[in-house]
């Protein structure tokens, strides 16, 4: 488990962020706010995506009254946005949105930033301060020539004291910048100077796979030197990208309990006895339709394949015309090749109905010296890669 820095705790709703609770994942709705049904269905599509936070745009009054409908009836917390308009603030929180966020750049005006905060303490709501490398303060920008890391955090610091000043300390922050090594250095410097959850997040990411790239390299550097305590991935695409994403990134870390496929495959070489392109990618469909939450590995060549992979907790690796489906590396049923996806899906199925002990035990009677003897027909027929047995003989040589 990655070791993360220690934060104060707050409330989005019912979602804890921060003080050791796990990394929540955020994305935003596209619709306009005043169709409260297509925002609706975008927000339980968001749910179900992965999302366990919620931010709707509040840019005017027709919106702040559809999140009066919108709030009562979502599956997550909703977070309003609010940009330059204080009294939105105030309106939002009257519809009963969970949280607010507000940017520095925007909002200048030190007692608006000051009422609305004392409204958000009476009523028990947290505010994110979110600053953007794209709206920074202009005097800010003069003084360092620049959105660069340090006007970021300065920005974000001097919110806070407003905040501080009147008592409200039910604060998230987030420091975005559309540049990786700015925002990676943005939130590292301001990890130093405060203990409140941060929000991470690459700002402006753009579409996939670019904005995807982006986004793992910044907030997956900063979640393994333990930074972070929720995320967004903020694309230029349907915001289900964002939230399945965001999802995935935590599961891969282990800093969420898988709830999706998690499917690996060797990248292929010149031993592979199938495309393994193509069954992965068949695998892949087949799988994610089930909604298994379970690793998958598909393998070119049996050779190397279940050792490999072993840690998968099911998997299957081609060899001489058939298929070698293993659970935990153990080959428990030999298949023709063509019927190597219907076999790893009908596995699949059962493994996570039964559990892996259970399947273990109903592996097929000899179906593992099957695979011993193909892997030692194939090693005949395209020779050791790894020159095993020659590298062991100079080791032992060098020992002796």
């Amino acid at each position: 488990m990655i070791p993360r820095k220690e934060t104060r705790q707050i409330r989005v709703g019912d979602v804890a962020v921060g003080g050791g609770a796990p990394v929540s994942v955020q994305s935003m709705t596209t619709t306009k706010t005043a169709d409260v049904e297509g925002t609706l269905a975008q927000v339980y599509a968001l749910r179900g995506a992965g999302a366990d936070i919620v931010r709707i745009t509040c840019n005017d009054v027709e919106a702040a009254q559809a999140l009066a409908e919108i709030v009562p009836r979502s599956p997550v917390p909703i977070v309003a946005d609010i940009h330059f308009q204080y009294k939105l603030a105030l309106a939002a929180m009257e519809a009963g949105v969970h949280g607010l966020r507000l940017n520095p750049g925007n909002i200048r005006n030190e007692e608006h930033i000051k009422t609305v905060a004392r409204e958000a303490k009476d009523r028990g709501l947290p505010i994110r301060v979110g600053v953007n490398a794209g709206s920074l303060d202009k005097d800010l920008l003069e003084k360092y020539g620049g959105p660069v890391p340090e006007a970021l955090v300065e920005s974000a610091l001097k919110e806070i004291r407003y905040l501080e000043e009147v008592d409200f300390t039910d604060i998230k922050i987030s420091v975005k910048h559309s540049q990786v090594p700015s925002m990676v250095a943005a939130y590292r410097l301001l990890s130093e100077k405060v203990d409140y959850p941060l929000h991470l997040g690459v700002t402006e990411a753009g579409p996939p796979p670019g904005g995807i790239i982006k986004s793992v390299a910044g907030i997956g550097t900063l979640l393994m030197e333990g930074i972070g305590d929720t995320i967004r991935f903020s694309l230029t695409a349907d915001p289900i990208e964002e939230a399945k994403a965001a999802r995935q990134l935590l599961e891969y870390l282990g800093l969420r309990e898988r709830t999706s496929l998690d499917l690996i495959a060797c990248p292929s070489c010149g031993r592979a006895e199938v495309d393994v392109i193509e069954v992965a990618t068949q695998a892949q469909k087949a799988l994610e339709a089930e909604g298994l939450p379970i690793q998958v590995a598909v393998m070119g060549c049996v050779v190397n394949g279940p050792g490999e992979a072993r840690e998968a907790d099911i998997g299957i690796a081609a060899g001489r015309g058939r298929g070698h489906l293993f659970i935990k590396g153990q080959v428990v049923r030999v298949v023709p090749e063509q019927e190597m996806v219907e076999a790893l899906l009908d596995e699949a199925r059962k493994l996570a109905a039964e559990g892996v002990e259970a399947r273990l035990a109903a592996a097929d009677v000899g179906a593992a010296a099957i695979a011993q003897e193909t892997r030692k027909q194939l090693v005949e027929i395209q020779g050791d890669a790894n020159r095993t047995a020659e590298r062991r003989a100079r080791v032992a040589q060098i020992a002796e």
